[in-house]
Formats: structure tokens, sequence, C-alpha cells
């Protein structure tokens, strides 16, 4: 570097106090200029480089399910890629020169050198990295939950989505055949005498007893079936036998019950009598479809509540059951699990414990959302429940393709994810490992080899309440925009 150059560089508040005979720490360094849109590092790859902004503007941005959102601006004087070199892993971040820039670049032999010969320096350095890495950790801790809920929200969506347009297709249909027995009552009416109306209100009755405990029947059957009171239909002058026939199959009736209706009561009347009982059974059947979808709905909200501890107080530990929580997670991600086996082994004779239940089923959604990703979310999942010892042990294993065993030692590393950039974060596994350590006193262990992974969330049966989490370990939110 030249003397213009060498005092541009010790102009910038990271290099301002060294002093003369300091500044051979900065040989090796070389001053590069930067035209806007040069990228000079990609998120996910390592380039090697430390940078210091001299001149220009740099634009660092992170992926994050698949949305580049912008982390903060670089003016002149900032610096940036020291956490890639003093961590040796790939850049946490994209960063693009958004005006036409000169830096200051040390490659990772020179920098380490300064790092060695300049103790001031070295103390701003690690004193940044450190907090720049808590900030990163911290807003993406915070993007974990919001993707993690975006996610949730768009499977309930779906779930509660389904019931609903069945109620309201019932509810619709409800109308019509309300009107329908009724206008067929006054028909009836003028056909029936008063016996006939009763022995035709007994076979109402007994039709519904039928329909309470009719078997469930394959399609063939269930289609040979309706052919043939479809038949039975039109032979007795009834209009449209195809429309009243399944009505009357799922009723468990056959043509022979038909027929023995049919002897006792007048011929004239058989059309609007047959027409009038297929409508009876059908608003069962429609009460049923309502009564069945507003249960699911509720069902829903009921595992919404439990998962989230709606309605209890969020501060202290409370006696949970376990399983209530795995039961509400499983529900929350319903979405995500139809094409997959699921076995539970539960053992419920385990006993309740004192914790903090909305964040364990963080830990739940966590671990079974990453099973379902390993058996790509068609395979078979188990999860199971015991007591070893003082310990209840909540295991979930997938019989996915397992971890690499060259991986398998950095899994609980910050930002280590082995999914694609943006599609995960890289925290969900630490934060899962605090919440079961720092916050219950438990831990996770876990092996996996080719074809089977287990997971092993440990957490203590006895144990006294710990002092509320610090905001910074769980919920902490950068207070500006660091980078590292």
């Amino acid at each position: 570097m030249n003397p213009t150059d060498l005092q541009l560089v010790r102009a910038t508040p990271l290099f301002a106090g060294l002093t003369d005979e300091q500044m051979d720490c900065l040989d090796g360094g070389e001053i590069i200029e930067a035209p806007k849109g040069t990228v000079l590092a990609t998120e996910g790859e390592k380039t090697g480089y430390f940078y210091v902004l001299l001149e220009g503007e740099l634009r660092i941005t992170r992926t994050y399910d698949r949305q580049s959102i912008l982390m903060g601006v670089s003016k002149p004087g900032n610096y940036t890629g020291e956490t890639v070199l003093l961590l040796d892993i790939p850049w946490l971040a994209a960063v693009r020169v958004s005006k036409p820039a000169r830096l200051f670049r040390l490659d990772e032999d020179h920098f380490w050198r300064m790092m060695t010969q300049c103790r001031s320096v070295a103390r701003e350095i690690f004193r940044s990295a450190a907090n720049r890495m808590r900030n990163m950790e911290g807003y993406s801790q915070q993007r974990e939950k919001l993707v993690s809920l975006g996610t949730m929200a768009a499977g309930l969506a779906h779930e509660l989505n389904n019931p609903a347009a069945a109620a309201r297709r019932a509810a619709a249909h409800l109308h019509e055949t309300t009107d329908k027995v009724q206008t067929l009552l006054c028909e009836l009416s003028e056909k029936l005498e008063l016996d006939h109306w009763r022995q035709l209100l007994e076979a109402d009755a007994d039709a519904t007893q039928r329909l309470a405990r009719a078997p469930v029947l394959d399609h063939l059957t269930r289609s040979d079936r309706e052919d043939i009171i479809a038949s039975w239909l039109a032979a007795h002058d009834v209009p449209t036998p195809w429309e009243l026939a399944p009505t009357y199959v799922t009723a468990g009736l056959d043509s022979a019950w038909l027929e023995q209706l049919a002897a006792i009561l007048p011929a004239a009347s058989h059309a609007d009598a047959f027409s009038w009982l297929e409508s009876r059974l059908g608003l069962r059947l429609l009460l049923s479809q309502v009564e069945q979808s507003t249960g699911r709905i509720a069902e829903l909200v009921k595992a919404i509540k439990s998962y989230s501890y709606m309605d209890q107080d969020q501060s202290p530990m409370l006696e949970i059951d376990i399983h209530e929580g795995l039961e509400s997670t499983l529900t929350m991600l319903s979405h995500k699990l139809k094409n997959v086996t699921l076995v539970r082994a539960f053992d419920r004779s385990v006993p309740r414990i004192m914790a903090y239940g909305n964040e364990l089923n963080q830990v739940w959604t966590n671990l079974i959302d990453n099973a379902i990703d390993a058996v790509k979310g068609t395979g078979k999942i188990c999860i199971g429940t015991c007591q070893e010892d003082n310990q209840l042990v909540v295991e979930i294993v997938d019989y996915g393709t397992g971890i690499p065993p060259e991986i398998q030692s950095r899994i609980f590393e910050p930002f280590f994810t082995t999914k694609g950039v943006g599609a995960g974060t890289g925290l969900g596994l630490i934060i899962s490992n605090r919440i079961v350590g720092d916050r219950h006193g438990g831990e996770i262990e876990f092996e996996s080899r080719p074809g089977e992974t287990r997971f092993k969330v440990r957490l203590p049966i006895h144990r006294e309440q710990p002092a509320p989490a610090a905001p910074s370990e769980l919920d902490a939110v950068p207070s500006g925009n660091q980078v590292p």
C-alpha cells in the first residue's frame, strides 16, 4: 500500500489506535475497488477474507424461508468477515456492494497475523464478533419462531377449512331437506290414515336405529346395493330413485325392508312416503356431519390453546402431562403428517412434571418437524415416553437416511444446518437444547445410523422451579444492524 492508502486505513476506528511501530501488523493487506453490484460474499460460502470499508456502502442480507432479509448497511469504517475467519464457518449472510466502494482486504493468513501482533485490534474484533453473533442469534431465534408460527398457521388454516366447509355444505343441504320434508308432509296428510301414520313413524324410528349401527361398506358392495335399491324404488314409481338409494344403503336398509313397509301403506302414497322417509334419514345424516365438523373445529381450537397454554399463567412452571403437549404438537403439525406413518408408544403411567409447557412444545415441534423432514414427509416416525430412574424420557425416532457421522458433532452448533440456504436458521436444536438444559435441568441425547435416528429428551421428574430465563436467552431481539 502507498502512504496515502495507509493513512486512509489508519483513519478507520479499528486501526486508529495503532502506533507507528504497530503498523506492520497490516502487512499483507491490499486496497481493492468494487463497483456497485459486486458480491463480496455469498451466504453459505467460505471466502476467507476480512474487509474494512473505506469508501462506499455495503448491504448485508440473509435468507429466511426463501425470503431475502436486509440485516444491515455498512458505512465507511465498518468491517465484516471476522466471524467467518474466527469460527471457521461459512458466511451467514450475503454481502453486496450498494455504492461504489474501496475496501481494505486481508486474507486468512494475514488476518491471523494481525490478530496475534495487535492486541488492541484483536480485542475490538473479538468484542464486536461476540456482539454480532449474539444479535444474529437473537434475530434468527425470533425469525425461527415467526417461520414456525407461519407454517403452523397455514397448516391450521387448511385443517380448519375442511370441517368448516363441510359444516357449511351440510347446513345448506339442511335448509333444502327441511323444506322438502315439510312439502311431503302436506302431500301425505291427504293420503294416509292415522293408522298408516303410526306405522310410517315406527318404520322411521326403526330406520334411525339401523342408521346408528350400520357398518361402513366397501365401494363395490355399496354400489351393488345402491343398484338394487334404486331398481326397487323405480319399480314402485318413486321419483329420482338413484338420488334416494345411497341414503337407504347408508342406513343399512335393503329391498326386503322396503317391501315390508310398502305392503302396509296405500299404493298411492308410496312415492311421497319413501321420499319423506329418505329425507328424514338425510336430515339425521346432515346433522351428524355438522356435529362431526364442529367437533373437529373444537378439537383443533383446544389443541391450539393447549399448545400455547393460552388459558394459563405463562410465568411460573406448571404441573403438566407430557402427553398433552405431544398430542397438541402433533395436531398442530397434522398437515405435515398426512403421509407419515406415526407410531405412538406412550407410557401413560409416567407422572406429571413441573415444567414450562409452552417451551417444551417448542422442543417437540423442532424435533418432530426435523423427523418429518428426515423421512421426506412419507416415512415412519415413532414417538415414545417412559420413565427411567428419576427422569421422564421422550424419544422421537425417524427412519430416514440418518445423520452423516462427519457432522454429528456439529448439530448443536449455532447456525449449523443441513438444509439449503433459507430453508432453516440452524437454531432449532440449540434452542431446544437450551430449553431442556437451562430451563428444565434436563438433557438431549441422540444416536444416528443409516435408516434410523433417535433423539431422547430427558427431563427430571422432581426439580425446583428455576429463575426466569434472561431475555437474551430465548427471546433476544437485536438492537441494531449487527451482522457477522
